[in-house]
């Protein structure tokens, strides 16, 4: 089934849960003694707020956020200047590449797959009451909602030809259904890098976070080995990834969802002037 009919079957089971479940913000609840539904009806909200918080945060952008986007832009359209080179190269790996890996690849980061294994992760924390696990599903389905939404539009409109198609990098035919115009921005990059990006912020070991990077770049170096894509479709996407995840996880944060709040905001250390008789110290308090 072609990724926007996925995409969009599973928005629509979101949104027909939030007119259901979900308040007009997020709340607070206990969640050891909640029950099982209770914890349900919190995280489809969650993700419901997580959404709306994504798709109306660039009316609040300033003058930073947009010269992050221009770089983003600036940076995509100056890779493509080596699109052509990396198509060459490779090309060159097909022969020796691991099939093994390339049907992982694939595999990993097709939709069906993507969102029962995001399914599995759900069942899990919600099952074991884990609002760790919980939330990080949350963090993951949010974020794949919004760069998908975004990938959907994307590929449509601009139309870009795939690799295979012999028609160059620079060859744009906007809202054509053919696939092979659908080649920006990579789907399967989006989802892969989404989910690798948000377990590997949930992990302290750094040689688990590049474990978990490591299987998360998988799709996106299969779908150039296969031709797939360009270089700059990956890119661009694994950028878009990580972007959407790091805005998603700082709101969840912000409100402290499933009663998590920053670690980082609690290893900081507030410093303070202390005055007494013939003496001024600082303090820092930790």
């Amino acid at each position: 089934m072609p990724f926007k009919y996925v995409f969009i079957l599973f928005c629509y089971c979101v949104l027909q849960s939030s007119t259901l479940f979900c308040q007009n913000e997020l709340y607070k609840i206990d969640q050891d003694s909640s029950s099982t539904w209770t914890l349900f009806k919190y995280d489809v909200n969650t993700t419901w707020q997580g959404v709306k918080y994504s798709f109306t945060k660039p009316l609040d952008w300033k003058g930073k956020d947009f010269a992050k986007l221009g770089g983003l832009i600036i940076g995509t359209a100056t890779l493509s200047l080596a699109d052509e080179e990396g198509k060459r190269f490779f090309d060159r790996q097909q022969e020796d590449f691991p099939s093994l890996i390339r049907d992982f690849g694939w595999y990993f980061g097709s939709p069906q797959n993507y969102f029962m294994a995001n399914a599995g992760i759900y069942g899990f924390g919600l099952l074991t009451k884990n609002e760790k696990v919980r939330r990080t599903s949350v963090l993951i389905i949010t974020s794949s909602i919004t760069s998908g939404f975004i990938q959907t539009i994307a590929k449509n409109g601009f139309g870009r030809a795939r690799p295979g198609t012999g028609l160059g990098p620079y060859y744009f035919k906007p809202f054509s259904k053919e696939a092979g115009h659908h080649a920006f921005p990579s789907g399967h990059t989006i989802l892969s890098v989404t989910m690798a990006h948000a377990i590997a912020k949930q992990l302290n070991n750094t040689w688990a976070k590049i474990g978990v990077y490591t299987i998360g770049a998988i799709p996106p170096i299969s779908r150039l080995v296969d031709g797939a894509h360009w270089l700059t479709d990956v890119a661009f996407s694994a950028a878009l990834s990580i972007i959407v995840v790091d805005s998603v996880d700082k709101f969840l944060f912000k409100n402290e969802s499933h009663g998590i709040s920053n670690p980082k905001l609690n290893k900081r250390i507030t410093w303070n002037m202390s005055f007494g008789a013939n003496k001024i110290g600082v303090i820092g308090t930790f």
